[in-house]
């Protein structure tokens, strides 16, 4: 794809995030686009938004639990950047800067080394990773309908929203990962997702392996102090204005959220 395409389409999904006015699909569009065209698409707007003042806090991978792939009809992962003003430390949520969100349970790495070389592994991301903790992932498109295939969601910065994340920080090496289960509730009680760390590519730990490996060639590194999102236990539900939602995570505690 050329650059004048690359440039139109990132003008298009920058547009609809500010004035929360949806897109229809860029696949529908733009048939022959790859996935390699979506990620310049998306990185053109990291370079405008780094412009504007906004500052990185780290990387995600998305799509990586057989329930969030059936629910969006894509069969690998996404992966895009977490700014520093997407962190709701108090877990209130603005709808009013989103356009049609979901909420998703997952762990986060908080990174201590940078993970580069595209020959990272699951002892590598363990020798990196600071501490873990539990998180939410609010994913809000900026895709009509979230009728998105896997180059929709790259070229949309793989559909990031905000992040949440728990108070409980554990070493790594303290915790068997794979083996976390979760617990999401709805509005005081409602059980609207559950499952566990092995649903994430097998383990939390070789989600973010391969995020290191696929971003490095496009030469970003994970770097040391950012927060990586590892993936989503289950399916994500839709979340409005007036709801709350807490996960349970065994070892991990908890975390909340509330959409205001």
């Amino acid at each position: 794809m050329d650059e004048q395409k690359i440039a139109a389409y990132a003008d298009e999904l920058f547009t609809a995030e500010q004035k929360r006015a949806a897109v229809p699909p860029l696949s529908e569009r733009e048939s022959a686009m790859t996935v390699d065209d979506a990620y310049q698409i998306q990185l053109a707007n990291i370079r405008r938004v780094c412009a504007m003042g906004q500052v990185i806090s780290g990387k995600k991978i998305g799509l990586t639990s057989p329930g969030i792939q059936k629910q969006l009809g894509v069969n690998e992962p996404d992966y895009g950047h977490l700014f520093a003003s997407m962190e709701c430390a108090d877990g209130r949520i603005d709808t009013s800067a989103l356009l049609q969100p979901k909420i998703e349970g997952e762990i986060a790495f908080v990174l201590k080394s940078d993970l580069s070389g595209g020959a990272v592994t699951r002892v590598d991301v363990l020798r990196a990773t600071d501490y873990v903790a539990a998180a939410f992932e609010i994913v809000d498109s900026r895709v009509a309908g979230w009728k998105i295939k896997l180059v929709d969601t790259v070229a949309d910065n793989a559909s990031s929203g905000r992040y949440v994340l728990g108070g409980v920080k554990l070493r790594v090496g303290d915790v068997d990962l794979p083996s976390v289960t979760m617990k999401l509730y709805k509005n005081g009680g409602s059980l609207v997702g559950e499952g566990s760390g092995a649903a994430v590519l097998g383990d939390p730990c070789l989600a973010v392996a391969w995020l290191a490996n696929r971003l490095w060639g496009y030469g970003v590194t994970l770097k040391a102090g950012e927060v990586i999102l590892s993936g989503a236990f289950s399916a994500a539900p839709e979340a409005a204005k007036g709801d709350s939602f807490t996960a349970e995570f065994s070892s991990l505690g908890t975390v909340s959220a509330s959409f205001v």
